[in-house]
């Protein structure tokens, strides 16, 4: 009981802070795409979105660790609520390898890429990335061999889903994108040293030896970086999770399931803050959004604050406060 109720407080305190994290870069994610129009950036803004749900989601569990046994949870909303706590988490990773498959075609189709990525395609990137991940997140719901055939009421992933569920994910999903992103990560190197030899002639021998392909950003190699580190993170993230649960099915003798489910589990879902961390340190236009929101912010506090003391300050501290707001309305305007 008491390891329960210690699992739901560092649960109830992590969902929280993924949800704020996430609600943060969210909000500097989305000034952005008002401000710069950039398509590319409706990617990190789902990434924030999926993220952000997946701690709502997982604090819905929070009332069944904190609670006591004779409150069982009932084996069909356990069940939907792992259902979204997957479908969340699948949203998250798959929205990863849509960001590292943009920066790819943005590096190796530089031409081609508004061409390709415009507003319609973003939109059914993300309807279709929404629409597998709820598919993978309910897919125990419809297949009875990936649920357990007992449950005891105490509501965690593997009361009422099999670990053949997590294999079929791995074998199926996990392993192959890691490939993938190691390919797309290995040919963005090559093109980037291309670049770096195309720069180094151009430099040398003026404008007549100035490459054929058009030249690539130094932001999309920064993007890359990011990227790397993304999926870097998410690997580490979720492979002791992914990889226990296959030892769990190779050995039915070995009980692994609190290893599982209160640490490895854990490790998994921290990726989740990991991520609005990762681009609120690393993407500089993000953390230079964060600076502008952190600016407004605090002269917000200031105006209120002044606008409480003329309150008392009579009419000279109304006219002071007046000609606050003034001069701090046209300096944002000059800004």
């Amino acid at each position: 009981m008491e390891s329960s109720v210690s699992f739901g407080v560092i649960l109830a305190v992590l969902a929280s802070l993924i949800i704020v994290a996430n609600a943060l870069v969210a909000m500097a994610v989305l000034s952005l795409i008002l401000k710069n129009d950039s398509i590319s950036l409706c990617f990190t803004l789902n990434l924030a979105v999926a993220d952000a749900l997946l701690g709502l989601a997982i604090s819905g569990l929070v009332t069944d660790q904190l609670s006591s046994p004779a409150r069982p949870t009932e084996k069909t909303l356990c069940r939907l609520r792992m259902a979204f706590v997957t479908s969340s988490a699948a949203a998250s990773v798959l929205t990863v390898m849509l960001i590292a498959f943009d920066r790819y075609l943005a590096i190796k189709q530089p031409l081609r890429y508004f061409q390709i990525m415009n507003g319609f395609m973003v939109g059914a990137c993300l309807a279709g990335l929404w629409l597998v991940s709820n598919l993978i997140g309910f897919l125990p719901l419809g297949i009875h061999g990936f649920q357990q055939t007992t449950y005891k009421g105490s509501c965690s992933f593997f009361a009422v889903f099999h670990p053949r569920f997590v294999l079929t994910l791995s074998c199926v999903g996990f392993f192959p994108a890691l490939l993938l992103f190691v390919f797309f990560y290995c040919d963005i190197l090559k093109i980037a040293s291309t670049h770096s030899q195309q720069i180094r002639n151009t430099e040398h021998a003026g404008a007549l030896a100035r490459a054929h392909r058009p030249p690539r950003t130094p932001s999309d190699f920064k993007a890359v970086r990011t990227v790397a580190i993304l999926i870097g993170s998410f690997t580490l993230s979720w492979s002791p999770f992914l990889i226990t649960s296959i030892v769990q099915v190779a050995c039915q003798e070995c009980h692994l399931y609190l290893v599982l489910e209160q640490y490895l589990w854990l490790l998994g879902v921290g990726n989740s803050l990991l991520n609005p961390l990762i681009y609120a340190y690393w993407q500089k236009e993000v953390r230079q959004q964060f600076s502008q929101m952190a600016l407004a912010m605090k002269k917000w506090l200031a105006a209120c604050l002044l606008l409480l003391s003329a309150r008392d300050g009579g009419p000279e501290g109304r006219r002071e406060s007046v000609r606050y707001i003034t001069t701090m309305s046209h300096s944002e305007l000059e800004g």
